[in-house]
């Protein structure tokens, strides 16, 4: 994947989103359903309804770049919310990208005492 300039934002829409949208369709939701700019410069991300399905959308200063993924085995990992959105650091988004689970991990208990 292209490199993304440091301090771009992250966003992932929760739900399903219908993967046959393109520029103008996602834009649109961007616009309508997360209530920002599309051409303010974080990174959208939507995931198809069988969630092997991944659309990026960016604008990168000149223009829309969207990337799409499609996974052979596996789904994305994504929020269990059904609406909004949810903010990711770039690591996340690379693990994203890779189909691992990007979400931080379930920590053990904590011991009480030493001994």
């Amino acid at each position: 994947m292209i490199g993304l300039p440091a301090g771009t934002q992250v966003w992932i829409a929760a739900g399903v989103t219908d993967m046959r949208k393109g520029f103008d369709g996602l834009s649109a939701l961007v616009q309508q359903v997360l209530a920002d700019d599309p051409f303010s410069g974080p990174v959208f991300a939507f995931r198809g309804c069988r969630g092997d399905q991944l659309k990026l959308l960016w604008w990168d200063g000149d223009g829309l770049c969207l990337l799409s993924k499609r996974l052979e085995r596996g789904r994305f990992i994504w929020p269990k919310a059904e609406s909004g959105r949810v903010h990711l650091t770039a690591a996340q988004l690379s693990m994203l990208l890779e189909g691992i689970d990007w979400r931080p991990p379930d920590r053990t208990a904590k011991p009480l005492k030493a001994a």
